[in-house]
């Protein structure tokens, strides 16, 4: 039987929280590993905005949106109630006024920003997650849910750019969080080094190993 294909870049928050998703879930796939420089004619073809992740099932149907992915395929099986913990404008902000000041403090010249401003305005993102987690363990309750992988690679890309002023200034149930999600064994699973895949590849890596 076909599996889903499921076309990823390691490091990508996008791409990993879709991983995230298809690993709770048990959603069998092929993963193909993505070399951004040289992007397989195969996805570009189904996806042509040529970005990550892209899952293309049996029957053709093409989700080229992570968070639609994630909510896809625990629709179909969500074993620890993930979908129970979403929080759909949570991840927007997330997406939206979390990521630019991500980028811009990540990625300063490329957007001909400061950085240090940009830190700040995410920091008070970070600070919204903090008092959610005075609330709960987690973002949307007590044990994680589709909020908290949604949201998470973001925030370790984030605490990744300089980790000795995050290890400093970082709220400290964010940083507490952080860590028992990227410690996980889900993330081990969904953080598995693989080689770009080819057309000539052989044999397929099926997800989760």
């Amino acid at each position: 039987m076909a599996l889903p294909i499921l076309y990823s870049f390691r490091r990508c928050p996008y791409a990993m929280r879709a991983r995230l998703a298809v690993a709770v879930s048990a959603t069998r796939c092929e993963l193909r590993e993505v070399k951004l420089s040289a992007k397989p004619e195969d996805m570009l073809v189904a996806s042509p905005k040529g970005t990550v992740p892209v899952l293309i099932m049996p029957d053709g149907e093409v989700i080229d949106q992570s968070i639609d992915i994630m909510r896809r395929v625990l629709a179909t099986s969500d074993p620890e109630g993930w979908l129970d913990r979403d929080a759909p404008d949570l991840i927007a902000a997330n997406d939206t006024r979390f990521k630019h000041h991500l980028d811009r403090y990540k990625y300063p010249e490329r957007h001909d920003a400061d950085p240090h401003a940009h830190r700040t305005a995410g920091l008070e993102f970070l600070h919204e997650l903090e008092d959610l987690l005075r609330l709960n363990a987690n973002l949307a309750g007590d044990a994680r849910g589709l909020a908290d992988a949604a949201v998470m690679p973001f925030v370790r890309q984030f605490a990744a750019v300089d980790r000795d002023w995050f290890a400093d200034s970082g709220p400290a149930r964010v940083q507490a969080w952080l860590s028992q999600h990227t410690t996980s064994d889900l993330f081990e699973t969904v953080m598995v080094r693989v080689s770009p895949w080819t057309p000539s590849s052989t044999p397929p890596i099926t997800f989760p190993c």
